[in-house]
């Protein structure tokens, strides 16, 4: 699907989508079923009429004349208005609301792929409960465009322009009676229409605060219960709640507005209407019939007027959704950067920081002219302080950020000109906190590598010592480990990862603080399979057990920013400098 193009380029943060811009880029494409709709509903309509003028028909001519071979025919008649309604009724919940349901499930297909394109720097200011209801509610209202509600829309107008043609035909003045409150009605409604729509699109934000709110309390439901912290995560979801409630209050009642308005001036018409019928068929101008068809037909004609107030509710919520869905179909995607051009293809793994600079927000630089090499097949560390960048080099490494100036190589080709997914096939990333997906262990060790064979599987689990404790489980490698694996101890998650790893076959491999949630028993085993891993690959290790990292090829000692010493091992204690001090300290610990 095309995105929706928005009036105001200039404002991308809050598009604001026009329904002739819904009915090009949604309702179009999709033009035979939506005739096909519109001819059901205009043939449903037709036969609804049947049904008051037969009732003309049986109290003017059948029942004086005593016919009951008309009365019969009349029945038949009937009947089949009834049936041809209820055929019509279901093709078209089966042809319209069967295909905005697919079309809603396209449109979440289309949002969550867009979402996995966009930068990590997004992820990390956006709640990922937010983006689950941003996902999976805001395109639902689009089930109103394709489904019966537009096509409701449409087919109530044909019913209400033929019903009034027929009572203009039956009494020009009641109907012109009829017509004045029903004008002032709409009016009302429209007004309420343009105070709606600005609550929809805000009501769609607080539910995504709402959600990722409660996403956020379920998953860290331990540190909750550990610091006996209900109340106040029960106090903090009451407040998005009771937002999102009154929020839903200002719908309510401009809808109540509108419902109420109808029932009075409805009500006003129809006693005018017993009033001025009453008194033609005292001078009889008008037969039981006529008055019988004229108040049957006033209804067909109110009924669809009545329905359009309520449709019109949900394409303004539907609208509303669409414009923030909109806003996020309208974000850049990572690889949508013109100058990422080269593909890779021989990765040898040579790694260059040229005088690298990066800040997280402008004016607070967080990285000072970094300048390092890592050759092919060599290991670096970095050391240093809690803060003091290591971090950020590694997610400059991986392609998560981009340097703010200076250049990274790969190969010798400028890392921000490469096309990532060429670059992150070449990739495996192992992490302090590492996440496993809900499942069997081999699911996780599979995930980069899904056709891998049992073989490659199985060497992967050896080199990583996974089998060390999945022998001991009932079920091996089938064995389920829960939501972020919970039911596994942090060592067993941590060799899990790295076997993921393993299995990967990258060229460049980064391993932040891979060995922190071992105990020295697991820490072994993992030091022996890391020899392993890191044999002919770029590595770049960020490690506070500086233990773990003595045969490192070049040690960088990261301070406030910047390289503050580098070398090997034996070189740094020699020196005698920040690196003994911090290796000394720990040695002592």
């Amino acid at each position: 699907m095309r995105h929706l193009k928005t009036e105001n380029s200039k404002n991308t943060a809050k598009p604001k989508v026009t329904l002739k811009q819904a009915f090009k880029t949604i309702i179009w494409p999709r033009r035979k079923l939506v005739f096909i709709g519109l001819v059901l509903i205009i043939i449903k309509s037709i036969s609804g009429l049947i049904l008051p003028w037969q009732s003309k028909v049986l109290l003017d001519d059948v029942v004086p004349s005593g016919d009951s071979n008309k009365l019969w025919t009349l029945i038949l008649i009937v009947i089949a208005a009834i049936t041809v309604q209820a055929i019509t009724s279901y093709l078209l919940t089966k042809i319209l609301s069967v295909q905005a349901q697919y079309l809603i499930s396209e449109l979440r297909a289309q949002v969550q792929k867009k979402v996995l394109s966009l930068p990590i720097s997004f992820f990390d200011n956006t709640k990922s409960g937010a983006l689950v209801s941003r996902i999976m509610t805001d395109v639902e209202g689009v089930r109103n465009l394709i489904g019966t509600g537009l096509v409701q829309l449409v087919g109530g107008t044909f019913t209400a322009v033929v019903s009034l043609v027929i009572l203009i035909n039956l009494n020009p003045w009641m109907t012109l009676f009829v017509f004045v409150p029903l004008s002032i009605f709409g009016i009302i409604a429209l007004k309420a229409f343009k105070y709606i729509r600005p609550i929809f699109r805000s009501r769609g934000k607080i539910n995504a605060e709402v959600t990722g709110r409660l996403t956020e309390t379920l998953a860290g439901v331990r540190v909750i219960k550990a610091f006996n912290a209900e109340e106040q995560e029960n106090v903090a979801f009451e407040k998005g709640v009771d937002k999102l409630y009154q929020n839903v209050k200002k719908s309510l009642t401009a809808t109540a507005l509108m419902t109420s308005s109808s029932t009075f001036l409805i009500g006003v018409a129809t006693t005018g209407i017993m009033g001025i019928g009453g008194y033609y068929m005292i001078q009889g101008e008008m037969t039981t019939g006529d008055f019988l068809f004229f108040t049957l037909v006033l209804g067909f004609m109110i009924a669809p007027i009545i329905q359009m107030s309520n449709i019109g509710s949900q394409l303004t919520e539907a609208l509303a959704g669409l414009d923030r869905t909109e806003e996020l179909m309208n974000m850049a995607a990572e690889d949508d950067d013109e100058n990422r051009t080269v593909e890779l293809e021989n990765v040898k793994g040579d790694i260059a920081f040229n005088n690298v600079n990066f800040s997280y927000e402008e004016g607070k630089p967080v990285l000072h002219n970094i300048d390092f090499n890592a050759p092919s097949g060599s290991v670096i560390a970095l050391v240093g302080s809690s803060g003091s960048g290591k971090s950020t080099i590694a997610g400059l490494s991986a392609t998560f950020l981009n340097p703010e100036s200076g250049q990274i190589t790969i190969d010798g080709k400028d890392l921000s000109k490469v096309k990532l997914n060429s670059f992150r096939k070449h990739l495996g990333v192992v992490l302090q906190d590492e996440f496993l997906f809900e499942g069997t262990i081999r699911e996780n060790i599979m995930f980069p590598r899904p056709n891998a064979t049992e073989a490659q599987l199985q060497a992967a689990v050896k080199a990583a010592y996974v089998n060390e404790f999945t022998d001991r489980f009932d079920e091996g490698l089938e064995t389920l480990i829960g939501e972020r694996g919970v039911k596994l101890s942090g060592g067993q998650r941590q060799r899990i990862a790295i076997a993921r790893a393993i299995l990967a076959d990258p060229k460049v491999i980064i391993l932040d603080e891979a060995t922190s949630n071992l105990d020295t028993e697991s820490e072994a085993l993992i030091q022996k399979s890391l020899s392993q891993l890191t044999k002919n690959r770029t590595t770049i290790v960020i490690a506070h057990r500086l233990s773990t990292i003595r045969k490192a090829d070049q040690i960088l000692v990261i301070e406030a920013g910047k390289i503050a010493e580098r070398g090997n091992h034996d070189n740094l204690i020699a020196a005698k400098g920040r690196y003994y001090d911090l290796y000394t300290y720990q040695a002592k610990i």
